[in-house]
């Protein structure tokens, strides 16, 4: 049985996708299965092997971690 949270993302969608916000780069998030822009503060989930690109579904985080 396989965990839809753990699919992975295709590596080449994950080189062409930009923060809808700031159009900077992503960051892969594995522990979180997220997509994170630190340059938003912002980090986009993951569902099913999905990006979800849409501000509503985006998290803020604090950038003063790690």
């Amino acid at each position: 049985m396989t965990d839809n949270k753990t699919l992975a993302v295709d590596p080449k969608l994950l080189e062409i996708l930009v923060c809808p916000l700031t159009k900077g780069p992503l960051i892969f998030d594995r522990e979180n299965n997220e997509l994170v822009s630190k340059s938003a503060g912002l980090a986009f989930p993951i569902r099913n092997g999905i990006p979800i690109m849409l501000m509503d579904e985006a998290r803020e985080i604090d950038e003063t971690q790690g």
